[in-house]
């Protein structure tokens, strides 16, 4: 057990440096708001594109849903990653991701091969509601203390 606890402290010092090295947090915000960035950009310079999307999932007005979604994935984005009531952002993506998801991944409804994928992504997103959830926790404590 002693052994266990000195490689672990090894470990630790060793990562230590590197996941405490003042550029990680924001590499790892970015990291979490690449899709919705990426996603709000695409949607941005194929407005079509992003309507019928929306038309596709049966959100009406599709024009409506498709600019707040835009308006959504940039500004919760944004708030993440400058800070600014970053909890909130944190949860508004959360929620975002966890409804779209059960719009857009409907795994059930499908056969297969398309089932395994759509099951795969359904899945994926829980990570990404959790990683939000986490942000917003570590942002409250933060700004309690």
């Amino acid at each position: 057990m002693a052994q266990i606890k000195q490689l672990y402290g090894s470990a630790v010092a060793l990562v230590r440096p590197l996941l405490g090295a003042p550029g990680v947090r924001g590499i790892a915000l970015l990291g979490l708001c690449a899709a919705y960035l990426q996603g709000g950009f695409n949607k941005l310079t194929d407005f079509a594109g992003a309507m019928a999307e929306m038309q596709h999932f049966g959100l009406r007005p599709a024009g409506m849903f498709a600019a707040g979604t835009i308006a959504l994935e940039f500004g919760a984005s944004l708030m993440v990653l400058a800070g600014i009531y970053r909890w909130i952002g944190a949860l508004v993506l959360a929620g975002f991701t966890l409804m779209a998801t059960f719009i857009a991944n409907r795994y059930w409804e499908l056969l297969p091969p398309e089932r395994f994928m759509a099951a795969n992504s359904f899945y994926e997103h829980p990570g990404l509601v959790g990683g939000f959830l986490l942000v917003a926790w570590h942002d409250i404590r933060e700004s309690a203390a």
